[in-house]
């Protein structure tokens, strides 16, 4: 989830445990532990660009680290709070906020290691968007509420509007993933495995893509209540196999273990990029929910397999990727 979001959702559960004359120091402290958990993304080395995804949402995110990294957070706080609040509430407070963040960060598509050590499982429950103002805005209610009136109530009835918001999701979860196998079955396709996802801040335009005998299928589909749902067809592109395409890649090689990393990172869910040489893609995730320009990916940069792959953004949004964007989550038709 996007860093304001997890430290209003830790202010507001730290807000929400307050007594009336603890609500603002809990605010302050449930914000701040509630960012620490992405401490994380500072993990990284100029050698092996890939580090830092394959770390990121990593220990700091175990629901086992709970504990620990809300006594680090009083830790940080406790020099500057020791005078108005004792440390078993402080405690409380990062804790609650600290708890947050990786069940929050687990209701988007990126993956998230809640369960490590026991197991290495990149969860990913794909409810909600990265950015989803609905859910903020229901938080900042909350915490403005709470800070004026100086009431826990207030945060506990935004924690259940939010709480319903994700439930939301999790319907819209199942019609999205519900149309994906009703389009392709009209395709005449076997579906050997598919996701779907939410887009950019709505629960309305979702994308899917599903991989039927090794090809991957990206459409978006625009969820309607009391009406067929708009499905806005997308491209396909062959899913990458390590052994079949690049069969000749050395065992042990710093190239290959990149590759590795990448399709556990992106849940297998890896094509070779149509427009770029040597660059594999994240089919999960493009500028427009029906299609296969990718956000990220590795750059294999094959001369010499001894070197690490490079990671690469391609985030630059153009005016039409825009215009075609909010033409599909209101539903409209569009041209290619």
């Amino acid at each position: 989830m996007d860093i304001v979001t997890q430290g209003l959702l830790g202010a507001t559960a730290a807000l929400s445990a307050s007594k009336q004359k603890e609500t603002r120091l809990a605010v302050g402290t449930g914000f701040v532990a509630g960012l620490l958990p992405d401490i994380d993304a500072l993990i990284g080395s100029a050698e092996d660009p890939l580090l830092n995804i394959e770390f990121h949402r990593h220990f700091t995110h175990a629901l086992i680290f709970i504990p620990i990294g809300g006594l680090i957070a009083a830790l940080i706080l406790w020099p500057f709070l020791q005078q108005r609040l004792p440390f078993k509430r402080l405690y409380l407070f990062t804790l609650l906020g600290y708890a947050t963040h990786g069940l929050l960060d687990a209701t988007t598509s990126y993956g998230t290691q809640l369960l490590l050590p026991f197991s290495d499982e990149r969860i990913a429950w794909r409810i909600i968007a990265i950015v989803d103002p609905v859910f903020s805005f229901i938080l900042i209610i909350a915490i403005i509420l709470g800070w004026r009136h100086r009431k826990a109530l207030n945060a506990r009835a935004g924690l259940l509007l939010a709480a319903g918001y994700l439930l939301f999701g999790v319907w819209q979860h199942n019609n999205a993933g519900e149309a994906t196998l009703r389009l392709a079955q009209q395709r005449g396709h076997q579906v050997d495995r598919f996701l779907v996802k939410p887009t950019m801040a709505n629960q309305v335009l979702w994308r899917s893509v599903y991989e039927s005998n090794g090809v991957f299928y990206v459409d978006a589909i625009r969820l309607r209540l009391f009406s067929d749902d708009r499905i806005y067809e997308g491209g396909q592109a062959n899913r990458f196999m390590l052994e079949r395409d690049r069969p000749n890649l050395e065992q042990g090689s710093a190239l290959r273990h990149d590759i590795e990393r990448f399709l556990y990172f992106s849940h297998d869910y890896v094509a070779a990029d149509p427009d770029r040489e040597n660059v594999l893609i994240d089919v999960r995730y493009s500028m427009l929910p029906n299609g296969l320009k990718p956000i990220w990916g590795i750059d294999m940069n094959e001369a010499s397999s001894t070197r690490h792959a490079q990671f690469v953004n391609y985030r630059d949004r153009d005016e039409f990727t825009r215009e075609r964007f909010i033409g599909m989550v209101l539903g409209q038709t569009t041209e290619n």
